[in-house]
């Protein structure tokens, strides 16, 4: 390689380093951290394992949690080990030359030093809530995620009092991914002890096998969403079992800890292919018995009826869809799901309806209209209705549910609700023209925290500082107030701000999406029914799913580089 080559790549990859450590997070907690991996052996699984699921013989997932404010333990680095193999697969997802990307992983340092501002096997908090128990969410990753992905938004909510799991998904769609071989663990070379699942890249050109790739992926991740929960369940319950990932302790300390035994106690939450993960879990769960589904020629997963999640998933259970990606719920075969709606909106009265249902979109696909259709339809108590109307929030049996909490972050990239805006700010900037990508995140926490409190799920105070882009009182409020009555040092209770629906722009770079009116994408006169043109502009959008195929901007250059 040339001089000038070396000089331009160090250049380019100085804007591509991430920052060398996370923001800390503002909840009044410090936050622990431990990972697990299970062998499926030791798990009652709920659901039969998919045929394409043989080779996985373990689940695993990160844990953040509340810890005891005494943790000293030191932060941990943001890549998980291998780091070599990651940084590798990293700089392919984003984009940079796959040739290159072997040799990259030599040079990007920051990305293995960056750190998370959490207390690797920490303490857990004895629970401040009433019942004593921490009230428990399971987030599922997108495309390229894995459990460390969304370490800002995991973190951030442990440190206002929810302990979150992360699984790491093995069906292709983690950035890398490695299993441990329960047989070879003794082995003296670590290389030897577990297997790669690499990323599986499936094409955005949408044919019916490609609907049969996404839907095997699904089969894979609810039923490791399915483990997962049993694994929560045996942590809560004190249950034995093997955790292969030798650097954790005991788990004992969770026993009696978790708010996961209710029926519809667990707070269901994923980002893109992580959220469609999720609203296909609720729906196979909650409506396993119903004729249409159990029908399915390929069912996606099919919970005993007699198994803890089906006793879990309730239409109590408050959901939480960042940027859900619809594709793939619009697989032929999957029509019975995506004409039921989501459990919140059940016509009984214990139903939420939108009040237990937050939808958060990207400014990149908010603006995918033939999408955002969909959405709103899904978002819906009635998914088949061709335009969401007042009526359609009204139930057979008279009930008015409320529409859901939709809105979107201004100037925002797909990758904006993942660590990802933090760790590449450059490429977020220069390639998706998102801006400051802590905002994104800032905000997105701030509707969390009070999506929770609406459902009477206990945490702690939005801090103030995470109120620099507006709330209710300093903007609509007649009569000011002295300041520190207003936002007292350490944040509020009610963050009424971030829900509302006036449309008078309370809060900055935040926007209210009302479903009403929405669902038809023009189907008359284009002759394509919504479904049709999503499926048309897939391809245009696929570089906001992977970043590798967003063309480079004009202003953007590639690196030459010249062999000598």
């Amino acid at each position: 390689m040339s001089d000038s080559s070396t000089n331009r790549l160090a250049a380019y990859l100085a804007k591509l380093s991430p920052v060398p450590a996370f923001p800390e997070y503002t909840g009044p907690y410090k936050v622990g951290t431990m990972d697990v991996e299970i062998p499926v052996c030791d798990l009652q699984s709920p659901s039969p394992a998919p045929a394409n699921a043989a080779d996985i013989e373990t689940v695993q997932y990160r844990v953040f949690y509340p810890a005891v404010p005494q943790s000293v333990e030191k932060p941990i680095t943001w890549l998980p080990a291998p780091q070599r193999n990651h940084v590798s697969a990293y700089t392919q997802f984003v984009g940079i030359n796959q040739m290159l990307a072997g040799m990259l992983s030599f040079i990007p340092r920051h990305l293995h030093y960056a750190t998370i501002p959490v207390h690797k096997n920490a303490k857990l908090l004895p629970a401040t809530t009433d019942n004593e128990r921490w009230p428990t969410m399971i987030f599922s990753h997108g495309l390229g995620g894995n459990r460390t992905s969304y370490s800002y938004i995991a973190g951030s909510l442990a440190s206002h009092g929810v302990v979150v799991f992360c699984p790491e998904h093995r069906d292709g769609s983690a950035v890398v991914t490695y299993i441990r071989l329960k047989d070879q663990m003794n082995r003296f070379f670590t290389a030897n002890t577990r297997r790669e699942v690499p990323y599986n890249r499936i094409s955005h050109a949408v044919t019916p096998e490609v609907y049969e790739a996404r839907e095997d992926q699904l089969r894979i991740r609810l039923w490791e969403m399915g483990l997962v929960h049993e694994a929560v369940q045996a942590m809560d319950s004190g249950d034995e079992f093997t955790n292969l990932n030798l650097s954790t302790p005991s788990l004992v300390q969770f026993t009696n800890a978790l708010d996961v035994k209710r029926p519809g106690s667990i707070i269901f939450a994923g980002h893109s292919f992580g959220a469609t993960t999720v609203h296909q879990l609720l729906k196979t769960t909650y409506y396993a018995d119903v004729p249409e589904v159990v029908a399915m020629e390929k069912p996606l997963f099919t919970p005993a009826k007699d198994s803890s999640i089906r006793k879990q998933i309730t239409e109590k259970n408050v959901t939480m869809l960042l940027d859900m990606w619809c594709l793939p719920l619009l697989a032929p075969n999957s029509a019975p799901l995506y004409n039921l709606p989501l459990p919140v909106y059940a016509d009984v009265s214990s139903a939420p309806g939108g009040t237990g249902l937050l939808a958060v979109e990207s400014e990149a696909f908010f603006k995918w209209k033939e999408h955002l259709h969909v959405k709103a339809r899904l978002l819906s108590p009635d998914p088949t209705t061709k335009i969401v109307g007042p009526q359609t929030f009204e139930t057979q049996s008279g009930m008015k549910h409320v529409e859901p909490n939709f809105f979107y972050v201004v100037n925002s990239a797909h990758l904006s609700q993942s660590d990802f805006g933090i760790l590449f700010p450059f490429l977020t900037k220069k390639i998706f023209d998102a801006e400051q990508p802590e905002r994104a995140l800032r905000l997105n926490l701030r509707a969390q925290l009070q999506l929770f409190r609406a459902n009477g799920i206990p945490v702690a105070r939005t801090y103030s500082g995470d109120l620099i882009d507006g709330s209710h009182i300093d903007k609509l409020q007649v009569k000011k107030k002295d300041p520190a009555e207003v936002h007292p040092a350490d944040g509020i209770a009610d963050d009424k701000a971030i829900f509302d629906r006036s449309g008078s722009d309370v809060v900055d770079n935040w926007s209210w999406i009302d479903v009403i009116g929405l669902g038809d994408a023009g189907e008359t006169a284009t002759g394509k029914s919504t479904a049709e043109q999503v499926e048309d502009g897939e391809e245009a959008m696929k570089g906001e799913l992977e970043p590798s195929e967003q063309p480079l901007p004009a202003n953007v250059k590639p690196i030459a580089v010249v062999a000598q």
